[in-house]
């Protein structure tokens, strides 16, 4: 094997005849950051905040749509990803979506977040079943789901604060 094609082209490979049935293909993992928003908080003490930050976010929407607050160790937001965009009433969410871009950010821990385009911010028995398979997930991963918001244009709705966490 050539040492130009090596994964580490300062070591220098053995001259030995290599039989090679695959490819082995290298990736780069990366965070790309895109536009800053700004709002009103600094630190995210309570839900009202996190709420202020997802309509900052995302201001007159028609369909559902899940996003994941990424926080340092201070508590701060640091980045925020739309993890899925649904329909009028539901919205696909995997573990691995939600927590991927919290790895990449180094995330100390997240505030998960979606809407409700019906107006009734009251957690389905699916959003329920959801948070706690997600905040099992954090646990295993070291990121903790600190709360889980339903948001609609006049209230919302706190998972942590109603106890269903």
């Amino acid at each position: 094997m050539n040492a130009a094609l090596s994964l580490f082209p300062e070591y220098e490979i053995p001259d030995r005849p290599v039989s090679c049935s695959q490819r082995l293909q290298v990736v780069r993992v990366s965070l790309v950051k895109e536009k800053p928003l700004l709002y009103n908080s600094s630190r995210v003490s309570d839900s009202d905040q996190a709420v202020d930050a997802f309509r900052a976010l995302l201001p007159d929407i028609d369909r559902e749509y899940f996003v994941v607050f990424i926080l340092d160790a201070k508590n701060r937001i640091s980045s925020c990803n739309v993890v899925s965009v649904g329909s009028l009433n539901q919205s696909i969410v995997h573990p691995r979506e939600v927590f991927k871009p919290a790895i990449l950010a180094n995330g100390a821990a997240v505030i998960l977040a979606h809407n409700h385009p019906s107006g009734d911010p009251k957690p389905s028995s699916e959003d329920i079943q959801i948070t706690r398979r997600l905040k099992e997930c954090g646990d295993v991963l070291g990121i903790k789901v600190l709360d889980h918001i339903i948001v609609c244009d006049d209230s919302s709705y706190s998972l942590l604060n109603a106890g269903q966490m």
